[in-house]
């Protein structure tokens, strides 16, 4: 039973970040948010949530170990990519307005904090944004993009082998996808899906005739060929700046934008890689708003989706220019719990709480927080440490009723 159960506010604002999720705990890297100084140079900032807890937390910047010199820490970003391969988060490409974009590559130690830029050997790849990157055993795949120095989209595959950090461009064969930028590619098996993106209808050069194709696209990582794929019967409108992932061997994507039709989405779709078919999904609970450029891992049976922006409520759900760039979170569980599950019923039938535990009674939330009203606090996050920190699991029950109240 797909359903989004928790819906937290009060974290950190970012749109374009990105995120990867290691065990029980999310790391967020770099993006942007409107109205801060993106002009002065300064060190990314990661931010690590625990989905146990429900907490985000922040890292302090990195200090120089040798007087005078700065530290080995990447810029601030955005439009950049992130992959774990063992205990280490390779962060790859992004840009910023002071610095353009970057193709140097940056390893994070997800145990001491501390990030390096190991040498590398091979084909480096030019420096863009809006790339996809995944990860197939020790190996990380670039695809696509938009490359600085020869200002167009590109539609090239890169892989960079972590035993040996060695880079290679890979001459495919078949027939290529379209040159495009901010899509998704996700590692089915030894397959790679490619979904989505802005492409121009006359080529790799950017001349204001965007298309957003809707079509999947299908690497083979062994044969290094595209592949033909058959025709879909129903399909996703295309965007780009959306979410994907696979779970239990099936392609989703959520959410994006497509500015042919000035529309955001938020809407969650499902592929199956062996019939060749979409499925349009409609979870239980209340999900997220309309969006693009925003994150989504996952966690066991959960996927946790957070930040993004979106229209002004006072222009639809369109706009290019006026957006808000959110601080929310919500999780999609595949697989709630039988607890859960009857909590959200206490809630939704208003059922008599006398019973349970004192640690989940909504009742007593309640009382916590609006003494927190009265004392004037808006601190969320004193707010979840103050009542939550025993019962994890029971916060997004307590916080999705906050806003009904």
């Amino acid at each position: 039973m797909l359903r989004w159960t928790v819906h937290l506010e009060g974290g950190p604002r970012r749109v374009n970040h990105a995120a990867v999720a290691v065990g029980h705990r999310v790391f967020s890297f770099g993006g942007y948010c409107s109205g801060e100084d993106y002009e002065t140079l300064r060190q990314i900032d990661v931010h690590i949530f625990n989905a146990v807890s429900l907490r985000w937390t922040k890292l302090p910047p990195v200090r120089p170990t040798i007087r005078g010199q700065p530290p080995v820490v990447p810029y601030m970003r955005y439009g950049h990519s992130t992959v774990l391969i063992d205990d280490t988060v390779f962060l790859w490409g992004g840009r910023n307005d002071t610095e353009g974009a970057c193709n140097v590559l940056y390893a994070f130690d997800v145990n001491t904090h501390k990030w390096s830029t190991p040498r590398v050997l091979g084909t480096i790849p030019g420096a863009r944004d809006g790339h996809s990157a995944c990860v197939l055993g020790k190996t990380m795949y670039i695809f696509g993009g938009y490359e600085q120095l020869a200002d167009c989209f590109s539609n090239d595959i890169h892989k960079l082998d972590t035993s040996t950090m060695t880079w290679t461009l890979i001459c495919t064969k078949g027939n290529p996808a379209r040159w495009r930028d901010f899509h998704s590619a996700t590692m089915l098996g030894s397959h790679m899906y490619v979904f989505g993106g802005r492409a121009d209808r006359f080529g790799p050069f950017h001349s204001n005739n965007e298309i957003y194709c809707n079509r999947i696209r299908v690497f083979d990582t062994r044969t290094e060929a595209w592949l033909d794929c058959p025709a879909t019967p129903v399909l996703p409108e295309g965007r780009r700046s959306h979410s994907a992932f696979g779970y239990n061997g099936e392609l989703y994507i959520f959410g994006g934008y497509n500015a042919r039709l000035n529309r955001h989405f938020h809407d969650l779709w499902k592929f199956n890689p062996v019939s060749f078919t979409w499925k349009k999904i409609e979870p239980k609970g209340k999900g997220p708003c309309p969006r693009r450029r925003q994150c989504c891992c996952i966690v066991g049976d959960k996927i946790v989706l957070f930040g993004g922006t979106s229209p002004s409520p006072e222009e639809g759900l369109g706009d290019e220019f006026d957006l808000i760039d959110h601080s929310d979170l919500h999780i999609l569980d595949f697989s709630p719990s039988l607890k859960t599950l009857c909590k959200l019923a206490v809630i939704q039938y208003n059922l008599d709480q006398s019973c349970l535990p004192h640690d989940i009674r909504y009742s007593e939330w309640l009382e916590r927080r609006d003494g927190f009203r009265v004392s004037g606090s808006t601190n969320m996050t004193s707010l979840w440490r103050g009542c939550f920190c025993s019962a994890g699991d029971v916060a997004h029950l307590w916080i999705m009723k906050w806003k009904e109240v």
